[in-house]
């Protein structure tokens, strides 16, 4: 039976434990600290339900158990040579594939139309104070980051400032088409299809959720 695919979370941890062995609120505490938050959500009953499969699936392995006085005991985790292998093929296709992943904002710029412009445009420049507000928060983890830590280790932090930029600057354009006019405000015709989009245009390669 094939293992199943792996996770962007299963991935963090694979990723974590290339570094030397490790039990999982250590890991917790690292995801968190290097801000791998802007990539998995770091909730610890998660990290502990993926670190169960990845151990049944045979891509880590228990090397010791520790206890310190009264705390629980903490099991540590190593890497195997076949979870060293899934990780090297699903980071390929990682980078090498487009996966549709359906974002909300989406979903929320397709119902537009059906909010009504006023609703709309207040939501839309929320939406702006908190991309200003994070993108100003990204500004200085970033200034940090060029100072003490080797650009190779943080290049997904680079793209997801970049995309956080494009859609502040993005949003902004479309708040101006609003409220200048430039963006005609129907609402009542809606299109059965947008013919010059073909119906399957992408091919939807969206991550089993479920580890």
């Amino acid at each position: 039976m094939a293992s199943p695919k792996l996770t962007p979370m299963a991935m963090a941890v694979l990723e974590l434990l290339h570094e030397r062995p490790m039990h999982p609120y250590e890991m917790t505490q690292l995801m968190r600290d290097r801000h791998l938050d802007n990539r998995v959500a770091v909730k610890a009953g998660s990290l502990y339900h993926t670190v169960d499969r990845l151990l049944a699936a045979g891509h880590i392995k228990i090397v010791e158990t520790q206890r310190a006085g009264r705390r629980p005991e903490r099991t540590v985790y190593a890497l195997t040579e076949q979870g060293r292998d899934a990780f090297v093929d699903r980071a390929k296709t990682m980078l090498g594939t487009i996966a549709n992943e359906h974002p909300e904002f989406l979903s929320g710029l397709g119902a537009m139309d059906d909010l009504g412009r006023e609703a709309a445009l207040e939501q839309l420049q929320m939406r702006l104070l908190h991309l200003e507000a994070k993108a100003a928060a990204q500004e200085v983890i970033t200034r940090r980051l060029v100072d003490e830590v080797p650009a190779i280790h943080w290049v997904d932090w680079r793209y997801t400032t970049a995309q956080v930029r494009f859609e502040l600057e993005w949003t902004r354009q479309l708040v101006d088409d609003i409220t200048s006019g430039r963006l005609d405000w129907t609402g009542d015709c809606h299109p059965d299809r947008l013919h010059a989009v073909p119906a399957e245009s992408t091919e939807d390669r969206s991550d089993d959720r479920a580890s």
